[in-house]
């Protein structure tokens, strides 16, 4: 039924329909169970989102009980209990933000964000500043303005019509094959370059917006230290505002429960998606200084309201999700326990570097990319003509994982809670498909 109904995303269709494919019926700890009663690891968390694994717990015990008495109601002209809580919990959470705009995933929280930017300076009387900047391998999501903040060609090219035709590109502080033997000097000369940029564009620009303390879709690019935070000074120093990315880095994944507070950046809008609900519900949040949001008040005359809203925004049982997920981080200490994991994945990366194949190896708390080359050229392919993406995917399966690489970077990406004893695992099965990868070269 699935091959005869289903479009799956980023997937080349005549190869899902030539597989053995499986189908999921249920979730145990941090297992996925198809239909023939066989358990997967889940190591990518159910696309970089999944905190609690798969099971009852305080999360899901909070959706059902909001369930019971509502199960949805408008934002647009209506307020609901669990919005405004989660609202007010989140400004405590998120320092230096005042107001929250609900959204239903990443790409529409980014959307929701560069709109408020653009029409920020509009209510300001600078109608001129319409144009972005950017990072190189930066990724934002597949709705048109995230495209146009993240262009990659191989990804988004037959949608360039559509795109936002003023992006500038600054450039991504990643170490391997920049030439540069150290991430401070790399930096130093990032920084050096984004300022010229600036210093050029800076009058036509509205915000730059980056993703905060690493590129994840970049593969795994960690920032060095000091980069997010001169970035963000820049953007003070030439009047430009500072849009942050935590979809998929906030919420403890790179070791913190909010990056930007740990790089000690200043956002004037940031956006948090994905590990908010335990990655339970669909829903993420735009949050604003009261700087920005105070330019859009005034006489309804004047038409400074931000016309942007989504039937789902602010929906109280993704919120009820995300009020007991909060309470359940402090509960159980997760963020300790998730600097307690990220030593145990530092140690096993090191075995992976022992392998040629394994260029390059980057890590920060609970996400690692391996970049995988010979002889100086990513392997795309082996000897048998697979390509790469397709042989991590169904190795690991047959070990009774799921991974799931970036071209030729495998990811380590667990969700956040895992136990030591699955993620010990999760690094075997990492350690096997390098082993195979390295004996299966052309």
């Amino acid at each position: 039924m699935d091959k005869s109904y289903v479009w799956h995303p980023y997937t080349q269709m005549s190869d899902w329909n030539r597989w053995d494919n499986r189908v999921i019926v249920r979730g145990q700890g941090f297992y996925l169970v198809d239909t023939s009663g066989k358990k997967y690891l889940d190591g990518t968390a159910s696309m970089w989102c999944n905190v609690w694994g798969h099971g009852r717990n305080e999360v899901v015990e909070a959706m059902r009980e909001q369930l019971k008495s509502l199960q949805h109601s408008t934002l647009f002209g209506l307020a609901n209990e669990s919005s405004t809580r989660l609202a007010e919990k989140m400004v405590k959470l998120a320092k230096g933000m005042q107001k929250v705009f609900y959204t239903d995933n990443g790409s529409t929280a980014i959307e929701a964000a560069i709109k408020m930017a653009l029409q920020y300076w509009l209510n300001k009387g600078r109608p001129e500043k319409k144009e972005f900047l950017s990072l190189d391998h930066g990724y934002h999501g597949d709705t048109v303005g995230a495209m146009s903040l993240g262009y990659i060609e191989k990804f988004f090219g037959a949608y360039k019509p559509l795109l936002a035709p003023k992006v500038h590109k600054l450039p991504s502080p990643k170490l391997y094959g920049s030439g540069f033997d150290s991430h401070s000097a790399l930096a130093e000369q990032c920084i050096e370059q984004a300022e010229n940029i600036l210093r050029k564009n800076a009058s036509r620009c509205a915000a730059l917006v980056m993703e905060s303390g690493a590129q994840i879709a970049g593969g795994a690019v960690i920032y060095p230290a000091g980069y997010q935070r001169q970035l963000s000074e820049l953007c003070k120093k030439y009047d430009v505002l500072l849009i942050l990315d935590e979809i998929a880095t906030g919420f403890g994944r790179l070791g913190n429960m909010v990056e930007y507070v740990a790089q000690k950046s200043s956002p004037d809008i940031v956006c948090f998606g994905k590990a908010l609900t335990g990655g339970y519900f669909p829903l993420a949040v735009t949050m604003a200084t009261k700087s920005v949001f105070d330019a859009f008040l005034g006489d309804c005359s004047q038409n400074k309201q931000l016309y942007h809203g989504h039937t789902f925004t602010g929906h109280p049982v993704g919120c009820a999700a995300a009020l007991a997920n909060i309470e359940l981080y402090k509960k159980r200490g997760l963020i300790l326990q998730i600097r307690e994991s990220g030593k145990y994945i530092a140690a096993r990366l090191r075995e992976c570097k022992t392998f040629d194949v394994a260029a390059d190896v980057r890590h920060k708390g609970m996400l690692a990319g391996i970049e995988l080359a010979s002889g100086g050229k990513p392997v795309l392919s082996l000897r048998n003509g697979e390509k790469i993406g397709y042989f991590v995917m169904q190795e690991s399966l047959k070990r009774g994982v799921h991974l799931r690489s970036l071209g030729n970077i495998m990811m380590v990406i667990p969700p956040l809670a895992m136990d030591m004893r699955n993620l010990r695992k999760l690094m075997d099965t990492h350690l096997e498909i390098l082993r195979k990868v390295e004996t299966s070269l052309p």
